[in-house]
């Protein structure tokens, strides 16, 4: 009913930026809250930023507070993320989720709030 497709994963430098798209299709853009979570080998996914159907609302997880970016463009239905500063510990699977529903007083945190998702995007971090 959805699809999302994730782009821009890679190799990144220690203290350089990263840089991720999530393409959607299949639903109205607009009427999706998304969200970006990351897993690392041996942990659960985690949290990482998350943005209502509008873009008034974001939320962040501590670890990426003041480092990251969420974003949208409705007109385009792409999510992005950026994270500036990487560290090791942000490598990652990062996977780019959609739920339907147009909130103004919430993001949805948790992987099971989430309907939707994509097959994820490597991001590795190193020197």
């Amino acid at each position: 009913q959805v699809q999302l497709v994730e782009s821009g994963g890679g190799l990144v430098q220690v203290r350089g930026s990263l840089s991720l798209s999530c393409a959607a299709a299949g639903r109205t853009f607009s009427h999706l809250g998304m969200g970006w979570f990351r897993q690392a080998p041996g942990k659960e996914r985690e949290f990482v930023a998350g943005i209502n159907w509008n873009g008034k609302i974001t939320a962040y997880a501590a670890s990426a507070k003041g480092r990251a970016a969420i974003s949208r463009d409705n007109n385009k239905s792409t999510l992005y993320l950026r994270m500036d500063s990487v560290k090791h510990e942000d490598t990652a699977i990062y996977f780019c989720a959609a739920v339907p529903g147009l909130w103004n007083d919430r993001i949805n945190r948790r992987p099971e709030e989430y309907d939707y998702w994509g097959q994820g995007t490597q991001v590795t971090v190193s020197s």
